[in-house]
Parts: structure tokens; C-alpha cells; sequence
């Protein structure tokens, strides 16, 4: 799920919101002013049933942001980084750039939202019924239950034992732990969410059928998604334990075309060098040393008239944002590092140089000669 707006970075992570996430905003503070404030507290003015109720919808985005944060940061304790977060429709997505390296480090990252949810959940529990008790029950106070309970059911809803939930990857800890296959541990709970998805699309229906509506339509949505997500999960699990035994060198692509940093956007653009089928190259300083990665979309994103003295050094993405590899290291725990990488390519490194370029097309390729049936060893 792409960033449409970026916030900045928190704890060095990347922090942005999908277009999407404005719809979830304005179907909370609908759902608020126009149900539950009224209900709860009736006689307030409008206009103040519609400020609480974007007000606790905000907060509540907060929460989901803190939930995914909390991942982000555990991660980052046993060595995996965070690449973003990013908010969206149906909840948050933290991008990391690499798989726990073992099944306690999995049920520590991935147990880390719920907690931090339940945590807000009882923090919010006991600020409403401290408002109660001070102020009287009121709109304040019906809007902080609210987020106790939402935080609550966040929580619940995310252990259970489905990918891409988190208790999915609980569930994949666990069966890691048993069989010591993470793989395996994948598919199991690929496999459970795919189960769990279809199950909230046939509960979905069946209360549209008896005339909930908008209810029914939105756990068709979460288990269409659910399903869809576990799909992609089981998939990517078997694509590793296909290219398991491969290395990067027999995937990437040698000697890359490069371009220098110094360069400026309207030479890089007009020279015929970089007028290959290529979308993306890498970029070197003037000792000839890696330094990042422009895609052509970068550099046509400059203004005509700025792209003369534009250097490509202020467009690329710098090289700690790019996954870097040797030749000879195993290329499947690489791909969740590509697969989250903003250009979807990693630099080959060798001696500080550079020794070739790995995109999603190089992956594609090993994958159909590793799928021809022809034996490995006369492959070129």
C-alpha cells in the first residue's frame, strides 16, 4: 500500500498516510456524530457531536499509528529495520526491510501491537471513567470509552491466528519454533488466513442478506482482503523455498550502467547512454563508488527549467535506503528487503564497488528457468 501523503520521519522511520485512510477518517466521524454522540448524550449542538467525533476518529488513527510503530521499533531491536509505516483503509502497514532471524524475535515483533493496543485500551478505560467521575458523563468522557473499546477490539481482532494479522505471524512463530522451518511456519499461516478470510466474506454476506448493509459490506471488504494478503504471503514462502540454494550473483545483473551524481537531471534524461529499456540506475560518486539509485520517474518529476542545474545527487535515492547484498550471499532472505525497497531494486556490492543490480524482472527470470524443468547447472 503506496504513500499518498508523507508526514516526515519518527525514530528515523518514514511515517505517511494513504488517500484511502481519509475515507476510514470520515466514515468514524460520521458513525460518532451521527450515531453514537447523539444516541449516548442527545440535546448538544450539531456542530459539536461532528468536532468530538473527528477529534476521537484523529485519536484513533493515533492509536493505529502507535500499534504499528511499536512493531517497527521491536523490529529494529533485533536487527531488522523498518522501512515505513503507512496508514491506509483497513489499518496500518509496517514495511521491513528484512524477516526476524528467529522464532522469539518473530513472537516478540509481531505480539508487540496488540500489546501496545491493549495498553491504550486500558489507559482509555481509566481516563473515561476518570472524566466521570470528576466531570459527569458527557461527550469527553463517551468519546474516550469509545477509543477504549476500539483499541480493545483492535487488539482481539489482530491475535488471530491468520496472516497477515498478527497473531498470523504469532501462529507462524509458534509452528517455526515446532518444525524449524520458517517457510513451512509461512504457508501454515498463509493458509489459516486465507481460511479466515473467506469465513468473514461468507459472515459478510449472510448479514447482508438479513439487512445490516454497510456491517456486511465492510467484513466482505476485511475478509476479501484478509484472503488476498494470504495469498500473496503463501506465494512469496514458496517462491523462497524455490530460489533456496540460489545466489545473488546467479541472479542479477552485471556491470549496470551507472550514472555519475554529479550530473545534472537534463544531461541523465538526454544522453543517449541512459536511453535503455531500464527504469532505474545506479548512481556513483566521483571515486566511482556506489552512492544511490535514480529512477526515471524521479528525474522527470523536475521541473523543466530546474532540471539543468538539478544534480542527480539531490533526486536519487540514497544508497541507505536501497538493499545492498555480496555476490555470494543466499538470494531468498533477500526478497522481502527488494520487495519493500521504494525502486524494488537492490545494488550488488563487492570490495566497496559495485558488482551488478537485482530487480523484480532479474527474479522473475531465475524463477521461470527454476520452474522449466531444465537443470540448474546448464542454465546461463
Amino acid at each position: 500500500m503506496g504513500q499518498t501523503f508523507s508526514l516526515g520521519r519518527l525514530a528515523g522511520i518514514r511515517i505517511g498516510v494513504n488517500w484511502s485512510v481519509l475515507v476510514i477518517l470520515a466514515l468514524l466521524t460520521l458513525g460518532l456524530a451521527e450515531g453514537r454522540l447523539p444516541e449516548a448524550h442527545p440535546g448538544d449542538p450539531g456542530w459539536l457531536y461532528w468536532a468530538v467525533g473527528l477529534v476521537t476518529a484523529a485519536a484513533f488513527l493515533l492509536s493505529l499509528l502507535a500499534h504499528e510503530i511499536s512493531h517497527a521499533l521491536v523490529a529494529r531491536r533485533h536487527g531488522v529495520d523498518a522501512d515505513s509505516i503507512t496508514l491506509w483503509l483497513l489499518g496500518g502497514v509496517a514495511r521491513l526491510r528484512s524477516e526476524a532471524p528467529d522464532p522469539r524475535a518473530e513472537l516478540r515483533i509481531a505480539g508487540s501491537g496488540p500489546l501496545v493496543s491493549l495498553v491504550l485500551g486500558a489507559v482509555f478505560a481509566g481516563l473515561a471513567a476518570l472524566i466521570r467521575a470528576t466531570a459527569g458523563p458527557g461527550l469527553a468522557a463517551e468519546a474516550v470509552a469509545w477509543l477504549a473499546g476500539i483499541n480493545i477490539l483492535l487488539a482481539l481482532f489482530n491475535v488471530l491466528p491468520a496472516a497477515p494479522l498478527d497473531g498470523g505471524r504469532l501462529l507462524r512463530a509458534a509452528v517455526w519454533r515446532r518444525t524449524g522451518d520458517p517457510v513451512r511456519a509461512t504457508v501454515v499461516a498463509s493458509a489459516a488466513g486465507r481460511v479466515l478470510g473467506w469465513g468473514l466474506v461468507a459472515l459478510g454476506l449472510y448479514l447482508v442478506l438479513l439487512g445490516a448493509g454497510f456491517g456486511g459490506v465492510w467484513l466482505v471488504l476485511i475478509g476479501w482482503f484478509l484472503v488476498a494478503a494470504a495469498t500473496v504471503e503463501g506465494g512469496q514462502a514458496r517462491l523462497r523455498e524455490l530460489l533456496s540454494g540460489v545466489s545473488v550473483r546467479e541472479a542479477m545483473s552485471p556491470d549496470p550502467v551507472t550514472a555519475p551524481a554529479s550530473a545534472t537531471v537534463e544531461d541523465f534524461l538526454e544522453s543517449p547512454a541512459f536511453r535503455y529499456r531500464h527504469s532505474a540506475f545506479p548512481v556513483v560518486g566521483d571515486d566511482g563508488a556506489p552512492a544511490g539509485l535514480v529512477t526515471l520517474h524521479d528525474a522527470r518529476a523536475v521541473p523543466a527549467a530546474a532540471r539543468a542545474t538539478t544534480r542527480l545527487a539531490e533526486v536519487m535515492l540514497p544508497l541507505e535506503e536501497i538493499p545492498t547484498a555480496a555476490p555470494g550471499d543466499p538470494l531468498a532472505p533477500l526478497l522481502p528487503a527488494l520487495q519493500a525497497a521504494p525502486a524494488r531494486r537492490a545494488l550488488v556490492m563487492e570490495d566497496g564497488g559495485l558488482a551488478g543490480i537485482l530487480s523484480s524482472s532479474d527474479i522473475s527470470r531465475i524463477t521461470a528457468w527454476l520452474t522449466s524443468g531444465t537443470p540448474w547447472g546448464t542454465r546461463v
